[in-house]
């Protein structure tokens, strides 16, 4: 049963309860009795109000720490060990991210029942926007400097990882769709191994909403991304995955969060993905010009290359990749929620709202000059 007082982020920005049931202090001793080295726990301090997982800060007798749970149908101990062996990288790599604890027999994915949980070092600094919602605009334009910034750090420690592919779409952030010559070839190659996404389809005239979606964009940005050098990426990069030193305008990020959504991808997929995320007030379109935020999106494409070359064309291409940077993700939303949590409601506003709907706004005018004040900054 979820707890009625435990309320999750919704689609619509409101809170609801959440799909997965939070988690209990029986269930996290019977946990972390796996983890000598933490001693036994004391008490859940925070659950957390992310909808697509479960999590908690726990206090231990050996230090505060993050438990997160998955149900095995969105990710098994292998698809939550890729995760884990790129943070690792990207920790040898000077990256602050909090480490993935193991257990006795060394493993940082553990199957328990339906359930897969991962423990983390609890983060260093203030997790100033944990409550801010995924789509919610960045209104500090300092941070979204220091948030470039520290991206083109993290694409500078991935250089080198070769791991493959993720081994799953559910809910993670890939490009193979946008970067295909024929994107509607590739889903339709990919149906057979995804029958929960090929369940919701059947009832969409989906190639034609593809091509349409796809149709003012894709064509002129694709040789251009299909040339870019292949380099994993974080894929969620939202302010609310980032730690901080303060809550002041000078504040310096203290750590990187939540590499739930990482894939093999390539740099400027992250860099739109970021402005997506932090610079258009998706909740708010409604009220036209406000919703754009383009202060925030040239604070991080300066703070990005304060730290990595970005020349005119990628500029020009992160503009041009910025209507389509969604798709495939939209698309493993709406296998989610049609197989997993069988929502056929939430299936539709990942579709219609999400997938169909962010692309369109980028012919309208408010997101017509997003694009622009992102070319002017070549």
């Amino acid at each position: 049963m979820n707890d009625p007082t435990h309320l999750a982020h919704g689609l619509a920005g409101d809170n609801t309860v959440p799909d997965w049931p939070m988690l209990t202090t029986d269930e996290v001793d019977t946990l972390l009795h796996g983890y000598p080295q933490l001693g036994s726990s004391v008490r859940i301090d925070w659950h957390s109000p992310r909808p697509l997982s479960a999590a908690c800060l726990v206090e231990t007798a050996g230090g505060v720490v993050f438990v997160k749970r998955h149900h095995h149908s969105v990710r098994s101990v292998a698809t939550l060990s890729e995760e884990h062996r790129f943070i690792a990288h990207l920790r040898a790599n000077g990256m602050p991210i909090p480490r993935v604890l193991s257990d006795a027999q060394g493993h940082t994915a553990v199957a328990i029942g339906d359930w897969i949980y991962e423990v983390h070092q609890r983060a260093t600094g203030i997790d100033l926007y944990r409550e801010a919602i995924s789509w919610s605009p960045l209104p500090n334009r300092e941070h979204a400097l220091r948030a470039g910034h520290m991206l083109a750090a993290l694409h500078d420690a991935a250089e080198g990882y070769r791991a493959p592919q993720r081994d799953t779409h559910i809910l993670v952030a890939r490009s193979e769709l946008v970067t295909s010559p024929d994107p509607i070839a590739t889903l339709q190659a990919q149906l057979p191994a995804r029958p929960g996404l090929a369940d919701y389809l059947r009832d969409r005239d989906w190639p034609t909403d593809l091509t349409q979606l796809l149709t003012p964009w894709h064509a002129a940005a694709q040789p251009r991304l299909a040339q870019q050098p292949r380099l994993w990426t974080h894929g969620d990069w939202h302010v609310s995955n980032l730690c901080w030193s303060g809550d002041s305008a000078d504040a310096r990020i203290t750590a990187v969060l939540d590499f739930g959504l990482a894939a093999a991808n390539f740099a400027l997929f992250d860099l739109a993905t970021a402005i997506e995320r932090n610079a258009i007030a998706w909740l708010a379109l409604d009220t036209g010009d406000a919703a754009v935020h383009p202060d925030i999106a040239r604070a991080l494409i300066e703070g990005y290359r304060q730290q990595r070359r970005l020349d005119a064309a990628n500029i020009h291409l992160l503009a041009d990749l910025l209507p389509l940077v969604h798709v495939d993700f939209a698309l493993s939303e709406v296998e989610y929620f049609q197989a997993i949590t069988h929502s056929r409601a939430n299936a539709d506003v990942a579709y219609d709202t999400f997938l169909i709907g962010h692309a369109a706004w980028f012919g309208t005018p408010p997101g017509q000059r997003l694009l622009q004040a992102i070319r002017d900054c070549a």
